[in-house]
């Protein structure tokens, strides 16, 4: 069926029909729509189900239902009005019938530019409470009062100014911080919900500074709030405080990975410097250790998913060694992991480029050196081995194999510092878009391959 035949339909039944929320929000923000939502006013529920009886039901406390509309399932609800009476989202009574209109439909919602619609087939643009004009002003702001009877459109609206690039207006931010008591009794899983959209969006760090405006980054997140004042040494973090540097981080991988798991553990690598004590600072003596615990009692609070513990646990305990290894065995066992830790070693390796700025020759080719080590399996073990000693011969193996592959290198006359170095030269030029210098010539003395990962 396609909008024109829905709409023809609905208006036949003396009914209107008008877009509404994100769709509208996006068309003049000149994006692409995601979803497409309708309103209806005027129609009863059951002359919707004889004039669309595929349609399928899926609200409990209200009536919304799912209608395929120009081949993309579609969200059809009745014009509604909530009066809160109890705690949560769930705390409201709402009325739905003919008489409600449009208005009072959009001034239930949260914030201006998801309170607009526009009436079909016209599109004529219903906007009561200037959502066009803050659009292109780049401001959140909340419809009215109302915004605070769900407290986690607190959280919504900041990562709305992560995800839009927007500010949140001063008025809007007292709403949210007067949400922060009922914000603590909400099912956690809510608050998950946000922060893995907003670790989705290009500058998360958006989404957290928001919080900490409104007062709510204590209540909502603390093992980040923790960050902010702990100090670190100014010729390693110029960027400021652990939290400062935690912003910095998780903006960085995001420009360099949009898994949604890799940004976490760069929001995550450093929690355990929220527990370093006062008298300690700047440094950090152990926080890898202090940040298992607090990721440990962040789980117990809200349920991390099993692979964000997963790979988290093991950028944490090894972000600070990680790039300066210089045992093989040591390094065998750092590629071995990241095998093992749910993460691709360019997922790895973002966080850790991030964090360090820099790697080493065997980051940047880790996953050309684990794949040679994984080719060694233990089926290749000598018969006579059982049990832990195939464990014992399998790790020793992959360790003479990297081993031998990282001589082989430094044997190599291409890979000398001095060529190298030209070549680091020569890699910041392109990425900086400056033209690369015909100075320092790099002679290939071996005939060897420039790595992937460097071309």
């Amino acid at each position: 069926m396609t909008e024109s035949l829905f709409v023809e339909a609905v208006r036949s039944a003396g009914a209107r029909v008008f877009r509404v929320g994100g769709c509208v929000r996006d068309a003049f923000r000149g994006a692409a729509a995601h979803d497409m939502d309708y309103v209806l006013t005027g129609m009863k529920e059951t002359r919707f189900c004889a004039l669309f009886p595929r349609a399928e039901k899926i609200g409990k406390a209200f009536p919304v239902y799912h209608v395929y509309i120009d081949g993309r399932r579609t969200e059809v609800s009745f014009a509604r009005k909530e009066v809160k009476t109890g705690a949560g989202y769930r705390g409201f009574d709402v009325t739905f019938d003919p008489a409600v209109t449009i208005e009072e439909d959009l001034y239930r919602r949260d914030t201006t530019m998801n309170a607009m619609a526009q009436e079909l087939p016209e599109e004529r643009l219903v906007d009561p409470y200037g959502g066009r004009a803050d659009i292109a002003a780049g401001i959140i702001r909340a419809v009215s009062a109302h915004f605070t009877e769900d407290p986690v459109r607190a959280l919504r609206a900041a990562r709305q100014a992560a995800a839009l690039g927007f500010m949140v207006e001063a008025g809007t931010l007292a709403y949210m911080r007067s949400c922060a008591e009922e914000l603590q009794k909400e099912p956690s899983e809510r608050t998950m919900g946000e922060l893995r959209r907003a670790l989705e969006v290009s500058r998360p760090s958006v989404f957290f500074r928001v919080l900490d405006a409104a007062g709510l980054l204590d209540v909502t997140f603390p093992e980040i709030a923790a960050l902010r004042g702990k100090t670190q040494p100014t010729e390693f973090h110029p960027e400021g405080d652990a939290f400062e540097h935690t912003m910095s981080i998780v903006d960085a991988v995001a420009a360099a990975t949009d898994d949604v798991i890799t940004r976490f553990t760069g929001l995550a690598h450093d929690i355990g410097k929220g527990e370093t004590p006062a008298e300690m600072l700047p440094h950090h003596y152990g926080h890898e250790k202090a940040g298992l615990d607090v990721l440990a009692a962040w789980n117990r609070r809200m349920t991390l998913p099993h692979t964000w513990m997963k790979a988290a646990s093991f950028v944490i305990r090894e972000h600070m060694r990680a790039p300066r290894l210089t045992h093989v065995g040591k390094i065998a066992d750092l590629l071995l992991g990241v095998g093992r830790s749910g993460l691709s070693m360019e997922q790895f390796t973002a966080v850790i480029r991030a964090d360090h700025g820099t790697l080493p020759d065997y980051l940047m080719r880790g996953a050309e050196y684990l794949a040679a080590m994984l080719c060694v399996t233990g089926r290749d073990a000598p018969a006579h081995l059982v049990g832990a000693q195939i464990g014992a011969w399998l790790r020793e193996e992959r360790i003479r194999t990297l081993r031998k592959i990282l001589a082989e290198r430094r044997a190599d006359p291409f890979y000398s510092a001095e060529n190298m170095a030209v070549l680091s030269r020569r890699i910041a030029d392109i990425k900086a878009g400056r033209n690369v210098s015909e100075h320092d010539p790099v002679e290939v003395k071996s005939g060897a391959d420039v790595p992937q990962n460097e071309k």
